[in-house]
């Protein structure tokens, strides 16, 4: 008897949970949502794929690609907040549910070390007057 009455109150009652894929909840104030790459900001690093817990981000800075899967992830804000230029943001926007897995993939121009750079310069600059010398004391 006591089911019964249970059982009635909560078929005539209004429905204990939200009827989700038609009504959504604004996201909390701290709430931690989708990835995004800034790419042109980026300088291919790695620390984002290193911190990252379960694996979800990749990085191949020879090539300049940053690939993430979304399905991996765990939004925990670990890649956020160690980046060191900033470029990966969290959104309060939730990813919306899908029947097929992908990877977002993000590519830029990678960027090349400074001393990487000023020592190339500095052999393209020295190769000709060294070349120089030696032919002068040949002579």
């Amino acid at each position: 008897m006591y089911m019964l009455k249970n059982v009635l109150r909560n078929l005539s009652g209004k429905p204990a949970t939200r009827l989700y894929p038609l009504e959504e909840r604004e996201p909390f104030p701290a709430y931690r949502g989708v990835i995004h790459n800034d790419v042109q900001a980026c300088i291919f690093c790695s620390t984002c794929a290193r911190v990252c817990p379960t694996g979800a981000i990749t990085v191949d800075a020879k090539a300049g690609r940053w690939e993430y899967d979304p399905f991996l992830c765990v939004y925990c804000s670990a890649c956020v907040e160690k980046c060191p230029t900033k470029c990966l943001k969290q959104e309060s926007i939730h990813r919306k549910p899908s029947v097929r897995k992908f990877h977002v993939l993000r590519t830029g121009t990678p960027r090349v070390k400074k001393a990487r750079a000023d020592a190339a310069k500095a052999r393209t600059d020295t190769v000709p007057a060294a070349a120089a010398k030696t032919e002068e004391g040949t002579d």
